[in-house]
């Protein structure tokens, strides 16, 4: 795993990270991403949208919740960690609680939103839904620092764990459903309609929605919002082997 550069958790080191509970066989420790802080301005405007709107008990507790939620406040916030390994990763939660999701059985649902405000750009919203194969289900979101780093490393070691397999399945017959889109040797299909790969002249992604496009029409094939297309990293790696024409070449 090529590891991304989290932020260093002081004070504990690698080995007591290996040592946590169910983390037995992940490997190297390759990054800890921390909370990420409020700050004092954000929390300041917290803390006094609160005060001054007790005279709306609702909306100045609710404020007040929200102030003593961040982990500048919490301390049970402000344990929780997420770590990269080698062959997984694993969450703590406030209460100690550890859960573990290993690459190679895990399927993700990343949903990214950028937020506007009168046509202002004020923030991005990172939420990813994490699957195991036993029903156990973890939400991981902009909540810890740094997003745009352990947000595509877990997308890029799924699919360097389960590529192999799943692209010899396909050689082999096999359909894979993604979402809405299904995807063997010969083609893409909808619930409506199928086309060949030789018939595909763009595959693209705009706004958050992946968007195939069939050679000579101007309006698309399809439209999918990347938030339901599971593991989109792995499925976008299979479609570029398929669509080169020889299914038999050795990822």
């Amino acid at each position: 795993m090529a590891g991304p550069t989290a932020q260093q958790d002081p004070g504990q080191t690698a080995a007591h990270h290996v040592a946590l509970p169910g983390t037995e066989g992940l490997g190297q420790l390759r990054g800890t991403f921390l909370p990420k802080r409020a700050g004092a301005v954000r929390l300041t405007a917290l803390l006094l949208m609160g005060t001054v709107s007790l005279i709306v008990p609702p909306l100045g507790v609710y404020f007040l919740w929200l102030a003593a939620r961040t982990p500048d406040l919490s301390r049970k916030q402000a344990a929780r960690r997420l770590h990269l390994f080698d062959h997984g990763l694993a969450e703590v939660g406030g209460n100690g609680e550890v859960s573990v999701f290993r690459w190679d059985s895990l399927t993700v649902l990343q949903e990214i939103t950028e937020r506007y405000a009168n046509g202002v750009y004020v923030g991005t919203t990172y939420v990813y839904t994490l699957h195991r194969e036993d029903g156990t289900t973890l939400k991981v979101t902009g909540f810890y620092a740094q997003p745009e780093q352990w947000g595509p490393a877990i997308q890029q070691e799924i699919t360097r764990a389960q590529l192999p397999a799943l692209h010899a399945g396909l050689v082999q017959g096999r359909t894979l459903s993604y979402g809405d889109l299904s995807v063997n040797v010969g083609g893409v299909a909808t619930a409506r309609d199928s086309l060949s790969w030789a018939d595909i002249e763009t595959v693209e992604i705009s706004q958050g929605v992946l968007v195939l496009r069939r050679r000579g029409r101007k309006l698309p094939w399809a439209r999918v919002p990347v938030k339901k297309i599971p593991n989109f990293f792995l499925f976008l790696a299979l479609v570029e082997l398929l669509r080169q024409g020889d299914p038999r070449q050795a990822v």
